[in-house]
């Protein structure tokens, strides 16, 4: 185990050598800073045999270190056998952060290298802060390791298809305009957006180049007369071609970006977000004129759902809350009688939401987690390590669809047989959590920092806590993870507030997590919108799109306030009366029974 690693860490430090390179970053990321990363860029992976889908490689000529998190520490550490690479368990008291590691270690006269392309520009910033004044030098061209790499799998390209207007309730054109008015606010002259999903929402495309997330590998470069779209060739239709030159979109090779960047007019101005865009390409624009970094016009424009898309994002939720209560329903009534394992039972709900009429892909790999397995926020089973599931305990299902009315992501936790009191205590706090904030009321301005502790407080009072965010937004047909709002009750600098607006769609998540005995989570997905508007100003509130039952189960009315329990109520009579049509016989009893009042 680890020996090929070592052999490739031996001839990447060959060519380090000969080519003048001192230390060399290799990230876990594709040109366009993606969620999930295609297997043409797993080029860390390649390297160090490490497969998990976060952690970065630094080689230099006397080590090589992969700094990782916690979700990854136990996968790591044996997946490194034998490679000779050091493992930096990222946030651990001692262990530095890459930038500390390269300051301690690089000395003046050195020269530090990564391929720009999968670097982007807030982290290359930051190594230019870390080494500002000092003789160090930065080499970000090349692709070092590409030559090690004989059989690397192909760039991913899909062919291209349309949203059509019906579907997504504005035309390229208006999107345009929009964000044009946004860059005369800002005073660019010039756009740059290297984020996929943006892209797809400006041009209303989609494809498949990137795993759940229905995008295409593509660069857009927008001034006040001019869009042009960067696009594999390969990808492009008769239909896509005749989209775009309707709304007046001029395409370009994807692979020419850099060279049209050097080349092009550019007086003024160019916006770009340093967050998303590679390091290479945000020097080729800073080595030419003035940059406005900050985050895209599209994130927020993309977030704000239109009416159009609202109306489908409801009705795709209900279908899509009607087949997951039914496959919770199966796993309550057949659990100990046929057999199941966390993967199986993951290909069960998979295949049953592919049925959906309109059902495009999976929104993220279902996440599917008995017992001690879901105190892992992100566990995954693997074909080597999954566990086999009986009747007893907590079983937790984290799972979407992408659909060609929406995208869609809901969790539950349900018991499988005999379960403990604290079990039944922190999933009731849970389930409180979560309906606390569904059904609060707000004051327009408020971001996602003002609400995320509603939906905290229930286990604070206790002395708990979830180690992630409460909620963030959700695309339309696009990424599960969507910004730019989010809940959150953290302050971090690096993470700008965003105002709720109408029409943003958010999840909203609280969760409890015991290392070695279980894990809960219960998650609907709420849209925000306005309610009565006074002298004090406009109140704001949720709507709950997601419609599952909540397990009665494992509810314990002890440990619920009185308005609690009203709101557990209130909420399964409105799935009763929203899920009852798709519904019929014995499986609507079970409906009746799983949303009865208590």
């Amino acid at each position: 185990m680890g020996e090929i690693e070592k052999q490739r860490i031996a001839a990447l430090q060959k060519l380090l050598k000969e080519a003048g390179i001192d230390y060399y970053i290799v990230p876990t990321a594709d040109y366009h800073n993606s969620e999930y990363v295609n297997a043409h860029f797993k080029m860390r992976e390649f390297l160090s045999g490490f497969t998990g889908s976060a952690g970065t490689l630094v080689v230099s000529a006397k080590e090589a270190g992969l700094w990782t998190d916690g979700r990854y520490f136990v996968q790591a550490e044996n997946e490194l056998q034998g490679s000779g690479i050091v493992l930096y368990k990222m946030l651990e008291e001692g262990v530095p952060k890459i930038e500390e590691y390269l300051e301690r270690n690089v000395t003046d006269g050195q020269t530090i290298g990564f391929d720009g392309r999968v670097v982007d520009a807030f982290f290359g910033k930051e190594l230019e802060k870390t080494f500002a004044g000092k003789d160090i030098t930065f080499v970000y061209d090349k692709d070092i390791a590409a030559q090690l790499w004989q059989d690397r799998p192909a760039r991913p390209v899909s062919k291209l298809w349309i949203v059509s207007e019906e579907n997504c309730g504005m035309s390229v054109a208006d999107k345009l305009t929009k964000v044009r008015e946004k860059m005369a606010e800002e005073g660019a002259k010039y756009l740059l957006i290297s984020k996929l999903d943006d892209i797809m929402w400006l041009y209303n495309i989609r494809a498949n180049d990137v795993d759940c997330n229905p995008v295409a590998l593509s660069y857009t470069y927008v001034s006040k007369d001019k869009a042009v779209l960067f696009i594999q060739t390969e990808a492009l239709t008769e239909e896509a071609k005749l989209h775009f030159e309707k709304s007046d979109v001029l395409c370009e090779d994807y692979d020419n970006i850099a060279e049209y960047l050097k080349t092009c007019d550019m007086r003024g101005k160019v916006w770009c977000s340093g967050a998303d865009i590679s390091y290479m390409l945000y020097k080729v624009v800073q080595n030419r004129t003035e940059l406005v970094d900050k985050k895209n016009p599209t994130e927020l424009l993309k977030a704000i759902k239109n009416p159009v898309e609202l109306e489908h994002i409801r009705e795709c939720y209900l279908k899509d809350s009607a087949v997951l209560t039914k496959f919770l329903f199966w796993m309550k009534e057949n659990v100990g009688k046929v057999s199941m394992d966390e993967r199986s039972v993951a290909a069960k709900l998979d295949s049953m939401r592919a049925k959906i009429p309109g059902f495009l892909d999976l929104s993220f790999p279902t996440i599917s987690a008995y017992k001690a397995n879901a105190a892992m926020a992100h566990y995954s089973a693997t074909p080597e390590h999954f566990s086999i599931i009986e009747a007893e305990g907590l079983y937790l299902v984290d799972s979407g669809g992408q659909y060609e009315g929406g995208t869609t992501d809901v969790t539950r936790t349900i018991a499988l047989g005999t379960v403990t009191d604290e079990m039944k205590f922190h999933f009731t706090k849970v389930a409180c959590s979560m309906l606390r904030l569904a059904d609060i009321k707000f004051l327009y301005g408020c971001t996602g920092r003002n609400l995320d502790i509603i939906a905290r407080e229930p286990l604070w009072q206790c002395g708990l806590d979830y180690k992630h965010g409460t909620g963030h937004g959700i695309g339309y047909i696009l990424n599960v993870h969507e910004g730019p709002h989010s809940l959150r009750w953290q302050y971090r600098q690096e993470l700008p507030e965003t105002e709720l607006e109408e029409g943003m769609i958010l999840s909203d998540e609280p969760g409890m997590y015991v290392q070695d005995s279980h894990g809960i989570r219960t998650e609907n997905i709420i849209e925000t919108v306005k309610e009565n508007k006074n002298e004090y100003g406009q109140f704001m509130g949720f709507r709950h799109l997601t419609y599952v039952p909540i397990d009665l189960d494992i509810i314990d009315t002890q440990y619920m306030e009185a308005s609690d329990i009203c709101k557990l109520n209130a909420y399964h009579e409105s799935v009763y009366n929203k899920l009852s049509p798709y519904f019929e016989g014995e499986q609507l009893e079970m409906l009746r029974k799983a949303t009865r009042p208590i």
